[in-house]
């Protein structure tokens, strides 16, 4: 008989855990305008990160050409 109650507590509290989390995280989803922000904010920083990786090929190239 303990080892069913111990079991039935432990399945209680598994599911009140769940429960919870699925209840913090429905108030936590993201609308269509702030994934769309976040997308476009996602491009520009992969815009810059390209132009900075280009110009630092650049000045590697040009350090190890010697001709600038």
């Amino acid at each position: 008989m303990t080892t069913i109650l111990v079991v039935v507590a432990g399945v209680a509290v598994a599911v009140a855990a769940f429960g919870f989390v699925s209840w913090r995280d429905r108030s936590r989803s993201v609308g269509d305008e702030d994934r769309t922000a976040s997308h476009d904010a996602e491009a520009r920083h992969q815009r810059y990160e390209g132009q900075r990786h280009a110009a630092q090929d650049h000045t590697v190239h040009r350090d190890q050409l010697g001709n600038w």
